[in-house]
């Protein structure tokens, strides 16, 4: 294993539990997780769902701390239009074409006692 790696490891640990933690969230709230961690050569999407019919995508940034800006400063314009095509890319590869969608995204915040926070922003871009 490479040592850049090694460093990464913790980050996507925190990835996948905020993911985790979101997707429980969302259901609760009656959204059906589909589809997650759905990989292409250009990207991945990290939640895909279905909420009354609409295809939601959501991109789940998660934090320890608003030290480097919140989670939703991580969703950069070229982030967005990545995500706006791989979205387009799920929705042609399983015959969901001209299905509505939209794209959410959830910031989750972790603290090192267990608290989480999440924001869930709909309809994004």
């Amino acid at each position: 294993m490479k040592r850049e790696d090694i460093s990464r490891k913790p980050l996507k640990l925190l990835g996948a539990k905020g993911e985790d933690e979101v997707a429980r969230y969302l259901q609760a709230k009656g959204i059906k997780v589909i589809d997650r961690n759905w990989r292409i050569k250009g990207g991945e999407l990290d939640l895909i769902c279905e909420d009354h019919g609409v295809i939601v995508f959501v991109e789940v940034k998660t934090r320890t701390s608003n030290m480097y800006g919140t989670p939703f400063d991580a969703i950069t314009p070229d982030k967005a239009f990545r995500l706006q095509r791989l979205a387009l890319a799920w929705m042609a590869m399983h015959h969901r074409w001209g299905q509505d969608y939209r794209i959410d995204a959830a910031g989750v915040w972790m603290d090192g006692f267990g608290a989480i926070e999440i924001e869930h922003r709909k309809a994004v871009l």
